[in-house]
């Protein structure tokens, strides 16, 4: 293995464990304990190269695992760390794992473990064994194993390399408080690590509450080659004794992982990088239990733009979050994919399938990857309009009718306002805003604007006079029965008759007829606008302004006051300035 604890001072001796059915796979599982130990502890241990980090994915045993704890949504960290096992495994033709990890009683929820499921789901990470589809190493939550931990325990407890600890919580404050004024590591000082059975016993009788301390050697190091860090190294000196049951007999997080990996068979554990330290406690146990380790790779943690941990304060950071705001889960899969890995391309455009096909833990970055929101909308934009036409149509007009702003899902103006409008959706939801700016008609606002200065003063009553004219004579209407090609005659046609072309022509002829400076193609979206008005497909309740009504509008203007009100506006806007 990668990793292993070699050069003990310790006598060991082989012996069979029977693990609990629920628990082992098919195949018996030995484990190899120390029958004693002696006073004086020295342990010596670094890193062997037995195998390379690939000799068990090419035997065909990869088993990967991601373990949250459903004590609230899943974080985006979370769901990476999750992607990354999910591909190796893939990539790999092993298993994918999820276990829950429901020890801490207090803070973990039935409604948590459920969302969690769900966004695992949602994003396309289905899991080979755990939760709702069963497998032969379960159960998948650790509330239903206790009494392997238990039994695990008391063959470390038969074995000396645990024992029971009576300290008080008032003493181990003590130990920790003189230890500070020592300027020494916050360990436990190992009061009872040399009890005799008879002073053992006598607290046994009074009923004192007790720990399991698992018995660290006091000399030595641990050496570990993780796939993503390369070497890493501690020092046995600074852990001291450390608990592995607590007092009410719960076992704690590092040897009900360390348990639970070793009996789910798991070949290798990507975590992330804040579990690092994890690794010196749950490595003495895999040795202390005779369990072969793992490989190990700890992937760097995603930070926010100012480079600090990713949290709440930085905006949305649950997948749930993300899924209610419309974004689609390849897009999110995606782009949790490129923070911290990278085919070695410029591609940034994966699919799933073509992320399995591609991911490699060698190519996984040591340093924290930026969460650019900016980014990963862009990249559910791009996802978004990859998708066949018919089922992208599908979900904007569903988005319309949903929101109140459609009658109708189906339908030739609907098919005509996704085309034109689609280029400014990244997200679903983002449909909204883009068709009621289409039927809005903001021509006051627009036209008190300094940046409509040059188009006022170009003179815009004379035009709206003359298109006026051509709207009261039939042509317009005419024009638009005909479609895009009617439109176009007519256009250029008003052109001569005004000896206007360009942009003299057709930015009077967006402002009047749209109520806006710019927007997409204008012919399309007037088209558009007379489809609406035509069909009634439009809801009352959407602000559409009918092109007849914008006509109204145009005849009462009075141009003077808007001429007049310009200069107050370029004063004012100087003034900000």
């Amino acid at each position: 293995m990668a990793t292993a604890l070699v050069g003990s001072s310790w006598p060991w001796m082989k012996m069979r464990i029977r693990a609990i059915p629920e628990a082992a796979p098919p195949m018996a599982i030995w484990l190899q304990s120390s029958l004693y130990f002696r006073r004086r502890r020295s342990f010596s241990i670094s890193a062997t190269a037995k195998k390379t980090g690939t000799d068990a994915e090419e035997e065909g045993r990869v088993r990967v695992r991601f373990a949250p704890s459903p004590t609230g949504n899943l974080h985006v960290g979370g769901a990476r760390t999750a992607l990354f096992n999910y591909l190796f495994a893939r990539s790999k033709g092993g298993k994918f794992i999820l276990r829950i990890e429901d020890t801490d009683l207090e803070r973990s929820t039935k409604e948590s473990e459920e969302a969690v499921l769900r966004d695992l789901s949602w994003l396309g990470l289905d899991w080979d064994e755990g939760p709702g589809v069963g497998g032969d190493y379960g159960p998948y939550r650790q509330s239903e194993r206790n009494s392997l931990y238990k039994q695990s325990a008391e063959k470390l407890l038969e074995s000396g390399q645990v024992y029971r600890c009576f300290c008080s919580n008032e003493e181990l404050e003590k130990m920790k408080e003189i230890a500070k004024l020592k300027q020494l590591p916050p360990v436990y000082t190992g009061k009872w690590a040399s009890a005799t059975d008879g002073e053992v016993q006598e607290e046994l009788a009074k009923g004192t509450p007790y720990t399991y301390r698992f018995r660290v050697p006091k000399e030595g190091s641990l050496k570990i080659n993780d796939l993503i860090r390369g070497e890493v190294s501690w020092n046995l000196d600074t852990l001291g004794d450390f608990v592995i049951m607590r007092s009410n007999g719960q076992p704690v997080y590092n040897f009900c992982v360390t348990v639970d990996d070793a009996t789910m068979a798991i070949s290798h554990v990507i975590r992330a990088e804040e579990h690092l330290p994890n690794t010196l406690r749950q490595a003495l146990i895999y040795k202390a239990l005779g369990f072969p380790m793992p490989y190990f790779a700890h992937v760097s943690l995603i930070l926010a733009p100012d480079r600090s941990k990713l949290s709440k304060r930085h905006g949305a950071t649950s997948v749930g979050q993300f899924r209610e705001m419309g974004y689609l889960p390849q897009a999110m899969v995606n782009y949790l994919a490129l923070l911290g890995w990278g085919d070695g391309t410029e591609n940034e455009f994966f699919t799933l399938e073509q992320l399995v096909e591609k991911f490699s833990i060698g190519r996984v970055n040591k340093s924290g990857a930026i969460f650019d929101s900016t980014k990963l909308r862009w990249m559910n934009g791009q996802h978004l309009r990859a998708l066949p036409s018919e089922e992208f149509a599908k979900l904007i007009a569903e988005r319309w009718k949903s929101t109140g702003i459609l009658t109708e899902s189906e339908g030739a103006f609907i098919q005509e306002a996704i085309e034109l409008l689609k280029d400014g959706i990244d997200l679903i939801t983002d449909s909204d805003k883009a068709i009621s700016n289409l039927l809005s008609y903001p021509l006051h606002a627009t036209l008190k604007s300094s940046e409509a200065k040059p188009v006022l003063e170009d003179k815009l009553s004379e035009f709206s006079a003359s298109l006026l004219a051509a709207y009261d004579s039939g042509e317009i209407l005419g024009a638009l029965e005909e479609g895009h090609a009617g439109w176009q005659k007519w256009v250029k046609n008003f052109g001569k008759s005004l000896k206007r072309k360009g942009k003299s022509l057709f930015m009077p002829l967006r402002v009047l007829l749209t109520g806006k400076l710019h927007g997409p193609d204008m012919g399309a979206s007037v088209l558009l606008l007379h489809r609406a008005e035509t069909s009634g497909v439009v809801a009352p309740e959407a602000g559409f302004v009918t092109l007849n009504e914008r006509f109204k509008m145009l005849r009462k203007l009075d141009w003077e006051a808007l001429i007049e009100d310009q200069p107050l506006l370029e004063q004012a806007a100087t003034i900000t300035n």
